[in-house]
């Protein structure tokens, strides 16, 4: 789907402060199960009551309002056309989806997906498709697709012009294969099954959620060399960027090339952790400890990350925005108060700031 492209500003000298639209701000933002009543998620027990529901989209509305996120992508969304009604009346005019949550026996759902929402006009929209020769190379299914749909949104943002914002929910750690107990089996037999499943099964997901990180890298990477356009990607990785599962999204090398020829051409393609680029900034000054995004019994990690081109690295040349600011909101995790956060979400919320170089 296309629109028409609005006129491209062009980026001012003065001083950022005094400049309109000078900052602008992104979130990444897992909505845990949002699925308006009187729908189930994935099974019929699960639905909301409506003062569940109530709260749900107050405690939504509150963090809007706020940290007033320009753009913000959304993750595990099941109830679309709500979602859009409750943003419109916050001020986000703009919003898509590219894909359709699942639903059986009328009315339980499953595969929830990913939304974009923007105050600026989205120019437009796309779902990523796999390149299928890239796939076969891989050794995959024929069939291989995203776990979730990946979408792809082109958005006018003020003094750098269209810009590809990726939103993604890649694939869970739990294991694609699952042991029942079986009663006909010892009890050793069955801690035997389970953990075979667990094993294999906790690899399958793996090779899933690095093939969907791999293959879209490739996808941005060639649409990145046909517009030149830049690139934004956000979403819940369900995994941590440094693991060799995902940490190819963030590479800057290449092998057997010199370094003095790939740097001359890399840094046009290479995406960087938003959180690096905070803290290479002047404007961050006391090198504060990364706040985890999930929790899971007594460990966290950081799963949620938004990830820039060089267009907002200060330490590239021709760079118009630079990272300000980064927040992960956490207060419901850490600090839960159940009137106010009962319907909240098990990740923490990532913002990031985009200032204007003067």
């Amino acid at each position: 789907m296309s629109f028409n492209h609005p006129p491209e500003i062009t980026a001012v000298s003065n001083a950022a402060e005094s400049i309109p639209h000078s900052h602008i701000k992104i979130a990444t933002f897992n909505l845990f199960n949002y699925l308006e009543p009187p729908f189930a998620y994935y099974d019929f027990e699960r639905i909301y009551s409506a003062e569940q529901w109530a709260k749900k989209q107050k405690w939504i509305a509150d963090y809007v309002n706020e940290f007033e996120p320009d753009v913000i992508g959304f993750q595990e969304v099941f109830s679309p056309q709500a979602l859009a009604e409750l943003l419109a009346g916050e001020g986000y005019e703009f919003f898509q989806v590219v894909d359709q949550p699942e639903i059986i026996d009328d009315f339980i759902c499953r595969s929830p997906v990913v939304a974009i929402a923007s105050k600026y006009p989205i120019v437009d929209i796309e779902a990523v498709q796999a390149d299928k020769t890239l796939v076969a190379a891989m050794g995959l299914k024929k069939d291989f697709s995203f776990s979730r749909q990946v979408l792809r949104a082109t958005i006018n943002l003020p003094h750098i012009g269209d810009c590809d914002f990726y939103v993604v929910h890649f694939k869970s750690k739990r294991p694609m294969l699952e042991h029942e107990e079986n009663k006909s089996l010892s009890g050793e037999k069955n801690i035997i099954e389970k953990l075979k499943a667990q094993v294999a099964g906790g690899w399958g997901s793996t090779i899933q959620r690095g093939s969907e990180a791999a293959l879209l890298l490739v996808n941005m990477i060639a649409r990145r060399e046909e517009t030149g356009l830049p690139m934004i990607l956000m979403g819940d990785f369900n995994n941590i960027l440094a693991d060799g599962v995902l940490n190819h999204l963030v590479t800057d090398s290449l092998r057997f090339v010199s370094k003095l020829d790939s740097d001359a051409y890399l840094e046009k393609y290479c995406l960087n952790d938003s959180w690096d680029l905070f803290q290479g900034t002047e404007n961050n000054t006391e090198h504060i400890l990364r706040k985890p995004t999930h929790y899971f019994g007594a460990s966290s990690s950081v799963l949620d990350y938004i990830l820039l081109s060089c267009e907002f690295d200060a330490n590239y040349h021709s760079s118009l925005f630079e990272v300000s600011e980064y927040n992960t909101y956490d207060r419901h995790l850490i600090n839960p108060i159940f009137d106010r956060d009962g319907e909240s979400t098990d990740h923490g919320v990532v913002l990031v700031t985009l200032q204007l170089r003067s």
